[in-house]
């Protein structure tokens, strides 16, 4: 039986409770109240960048606030990562991140400058992309066997250029390397677009880079591709068959997209974002700007969902970044 302290004490507990979860509604419904920042941790002009301009235009639009897209790039997505980790938690800060940043980063950077499942709060995974292998016109090679036989015969003279170190092409070629037992060297650019100009001068050997980056270059004939990282042929490249059907069996790298916000953000400011972000690519203006362009709109996950996603993701590349010997530090 309680006493009329513990009653007290119990009705102050439940005041306060029904205080915060109030005080986080009308929190909801009043965000945003300044300009929002959304971090890309990418530059201008390469695949995440396509997709935060999409949505920063948008969320502009529905909420009357100005949405600034900053591309914080560098050390494949952890110096944006870093800076949005210490961002205040009040929904005003938004970060677009991807397997790189969230998964890769974590098992390739001693000190990446964040702990993404302490420091993060997530909000939906939104859509994938497969990356494209591209040569230089001039490349004697046409199929993936035939490249893997040509840099077999020229062990460390073969190179591949990617986006950054630590991004998921840089990992999808080092699991390329490990299955077929070649040796070719890595070439990281500050950006996904100073990497193709790098393939198509001759610079490098060979790419790996997101599709939507290189689509109008494969188009124009200006690189070759030989192969697709996904299971199943992109739509836009259906000539171009995967490396499964080549003959690495079950070879599959597919780099997906998706938001979260500092830790501690109000969970109806993250239920209200969610609603967001789901309205929006399950919008056909979203379909008809990102499809067209590679991007594989799956619908949104739920914030738990994602959050395991990412776990499972980590899990996944420590034991290949640890057989690569790869390492971005």
């Amino acid at each position: 039986m309680r006493d009329g302290k513990t009653e007290a004490t119990w009705r102050a507990i439940v005041l306060a409770m029904a205080g915060c979860m109030l005080t986080g509604v009308a929190a909801a419904q009043g965000f945003p109240t300044k300009p929002v920042r959304y971090i890309v941790p990418f530059p201008a002009g390469a695949s995440p960048d396509i997709v935060g301009r999409l949505m920063a235009e948008r969320l502009t639009r529905i909420w009357g606030q100005q949405v600034l897209v900053e591309n914080r790039s560098g050390a494949g997505g952890t110096v944006g990562a870093a800076f949005a980790a210490k961002s205040p938690p009040d929904g005003h800060t938004l970060f677009q991140c991807n397997v790189a940043s969230s998964a890769i980063a974590e098992s390739l950077y001693a000190k990446p400058g964040y702990d993404h499942q302490r420091d993060f709060a997530p909000l939906s995974r939104i859509g994938t992309t497969p990356n494209a292998i591209i040569v230089h016109p001039s490349m004697p090679a046409r199929t993936m066997k035939e490249f893997i036989a040509y840099a077999g015969a020229h062990p460390g003279k073969v190179s591949y250029g990617s986006s950054a170190a630590g991004t998921s092409p840089q990992l999808a070629m080092e699991l390329l390397k490990l299955r077929a037992k070649i040796d070719v060297v890595h070439v990281p650019y500050k950006g996904a677009p100073q990497g193709v100009q790098a393939v198509m001068a001759g610079e490098v050997t060979m790419g790996f880079f997101n599709t939507p980056t290189v689509i109008s270059q494969i188009k124009g004939n200006l690189v070759k591709p030989l192969g697709v990282t996904s299971l199943k042929r992109s739509p836009l490249l259906p000539d171009v068959p995967t490396l499964d059907e080549q003959g690495i069996k079950g070879y599959e790298v597919n780099t997906w997209f998706g938001f979260v916000a500092p830790a501690g953000t109000p969970p109806a400011v993250i239920a209200k974002l969610h609603a967001e972000f789901t309205r929006i690519f399950a919008s056909q203006e979203a379909k008809d700007k990102l499809g067209p362009q590679g991007f594989d709109l799956a619908p949104p996950m739920a914030p738990a969902a994602f959050g395991t996603l990412i776990v499972d993701d980590l899990a996944k590349w420590v034991p290949i970044v640890k057989a690569a010997g790869a390492t971005a530090n």
